[in-house]
């Protein structure tokens, strides 16, 4: 099939093991993408044994095609009835923690999406995936097989980040749903400020009353304002936890949380753990590549210790 976007000059991102077990490899999108297309994720483990991964809110939305073995996600921080395997996952923006869990093999692919790009891809109110993980068969039907099985067939990373380039671009004309420029500046402006703009200035700021950014959000974004900066402030705070050494007590004034009692709610409420709790497990030297995140200048993951094994 021709393509209808010209090859770009694509440098991936490559950390591997030396001894071949895992690797784990970073595209851009074809430039016409961007922003909304924030990047592209491909891994390979072949550990010899499972590993649990806690993952915690990042504000994109993911689709994943697993090309080898399922991986069982969990909503939450412990494997529970909720568990289910997945091949393939699109994952709407979430606000508390979920659980991913493979038997040792395991080789895919991750598209990266900004909400008001899920919204034009998937041309459906994004409010249907908040917090909560589908088939993307459910969303996109025979489409989404197809592209899992070329991306199965193509060989090597550049390829399969080649066909996700023409596949998204067809998928989001096909759909002829874009997301409002407002709502786009909107969220814009939340993320540059880290979570810390009120709804009334973000309304001000887009020239849209209140209640209709609201709307907005729910519908493109799949969470309010409100909630949505909650989700963005954790992730500032993150990564000033992690990076740095900075005193808990002024994270939380940086980040603009009350004091750091309330920090302290909300890193339990996304992730489970206390921030003391989460940069100690982040910082344990356990085998695999424990220290890779999936969304690039963000703290996404912690490796938990342990080994699962799975029939």
């Amino acid at each position: 099939m021709p393509s209808g976007l010209p090859p770009p000059s694509r440098a991936l991102a490559r950390d591997a093991c030396p001894h071949g077990t895992w690797e784990v490899v970073r595209g851009l999108p074809h430039p016409r993408l961007r922003p909304g297309v924030r990047g592209y994720r491909g891994y390979r483990m072949d550990l010899g044994y499972g590993r649990r991964r806690l993952e915690v809110p990042d504000a994109c939305v993911s689709l994943v095609f697993n090309l080898a073995d399922p991986v069982w996600v969990t909503l939450g921080t412990q494997r529970d009835a909720t568990a289910r395997p997945y091949t393939a996952l699109l994952s709407g923006l979430q606000t508390r923690p979920t659980l991913g869990e493979h038997a040792g093999r395991v080789e895919g692919v991750e598209v990266l999406l900004a909400p008001w790009a899920a919204f034009g891809l998937l041309g459906q109110p994004m409010g249907d995936l908040a917090d909560r993980m589908a088939e993307p068969v459910e969303l996109l039907g025979r489409r989404a097989d197809l592209l899992a099985e070329a991306l199965y067939e193509a060989v090597g990373w550049g390829p399969r980040f080649a066909l996700l380039d023409e596949t998204l671009r067809t998928w989001t004309e096909a759909t002829g749903t874009r997301a409002a420029e407002p709502l786009r500046r909107a969220w814009g402006e939340l993320v540059r400020s880290g979570g810390s703009l009120p709804v009334g200035e973000l309304a001000v700021r887009t020239g849209r009353g209140r209640r209709r950014l609201e709307y907005l959000f729910r519908e493109q974004i799949g969470l309010t304002p409100k909630t949505a900066a909650r989700v963005l402030r954790f992730q500032r705070a993150l990564w000033l936890v992690n990076h740095g050494g900075r005193p808990l007590a002024d994270v939380a004034a940086a980040c603009g949380f009350s004091d750091q009692a309330h920090m302290n709610r909300e890193f339990r409420a996304m992730s489970g753990r206390s921030p003391r709790r989460f940069r100690s497990e982040r910082g344990a030297d356990l085998p695999g590549p424990a220290g890779v995140d999936r969304v690039t200048g963000q703290v996404t993951s912690i490796v938990l210790p342990g080994r699962v094994s799975r029939s």
